[in-house]
């Protein structure tokens, strides 16, 4: 089952294509590269600061963000 939530890239390490998105109605979630979405640039990368929705999915190690996009 996922769930659609929105929130702030917290960190993202560009090296190791993993980072944590603050979420806006819970806990932080991590994020890895193979989840965000292809925005056309041909590298899927996030910066800090930036504004994000996706889906909450229960990864190996707890929930974890799927298919994330860029807001805005």
């Amino acid at each position: 089952m996922s769930d659609q939530s929105t929130g702030v890239v917290k960190w993202f390490n560009d090296e190791k294509g993993f980072g944590f998105i603050e979420r806006e109605n819970g806990p932080d979630v991590f994020v890895h590269f193979r989840s965000i979405a292809d925005s056309g640039s041909g590298r899927k990368t996030l910066v800090e600061g930036q504004k994000v929705s996706f889906e909450v999915v229960q990864g190996q190690k707890g929930p974890q963000a799927d298919n994330v996009t860029i807001v805005g």
